[in-house]
């Protein structure tokens, strides 16, 4: 008999909060990776929650049918470490039987992926004037660099609110123009990840 065939992939993401779903239900398909990969967010409320779960998600995730590959994603909100806290999260995972788990940070905030994408920002909410709001000032050209991102989008946007408004301006990200370096390391981590993956 020959060898089994591979196992379709599915990326697992353990996220911080439901903020992030909304916004990986949105973008995910845009960043190009291969349409055979399916994906499944798990959304927690907040980060300790994230860190007592993850042991027991990766030790007892069960899913014979597929290759999972597992990506922790949470925000860095002004760690001053941010590599002392991504190692101590993959210590964690590799504790746990996943030392292939992908460690990802939003500096400082997902709100920060947001704002990397001004047009994003205005066509989810139909408003072309914010635009120029974000796009000609200077503290929005490294919106990693903002301590609080969130609070910067409360005070553009009359009445905004994590989770609707991540839903209406990720599916309009456009990943090949966003400011933010960490979305942009999120990305080329994704694309390694599944980069083994041929087509069916």
């Amino acid at each position: 008999m020959g060898d089994s065939p591979p196992l379709p992939v599915k990326l697992v993401f353990l996220l911080e909060e439901p903020s992030m779903k909304e916004v990986l239900d949105g973008v995910l398909h845009r960043l190009g990776l291969p349409s055979e990969v399916t994906f499944q967010c798990v959304p927690h409320q907040g980060k300790q929650d994230l860190e007592r779960s993850i042991p027991n998600k990766l030790r007892g995730w069960n899913d014979p049918d597929h290759d999972i590959r597992f990506v922790v994603l949470r925000d860095n909100d002004g760690h001053p470490r941010c590599a002392e806290l991504k190692q101590r999260l993959a210590k964690l995972c590799s504790d746990n039987g996943r030392p292939d788990a992908l460690i990802r940070l939003a500096c400082q905030e997902m709100e920060s992926w947001l704002l990397g994408d001004p047009n994003a920002i205005a066509v989810g909410f139909e408003d072309q004037t914010l635009v120029k709001k974000i796009g000609n000032k200077a503290k929005f050209r490294d919106p990693d660099h903002l301590l609080k991102p969130s609070e910067e989008l409360k005070a553009l946007i009359l009445g905004y609110q994590k989770r609707s408004g991540a839903r209406k301006i990720a599916p309009y990200l456009d990943p090949d123009l966003n400011r933010s370096r960490s979305f942009q390391v999120f990305v080329n981590g994704l694309q390694r990840l599944v980069q083994d993956v041929t087509p069916a």
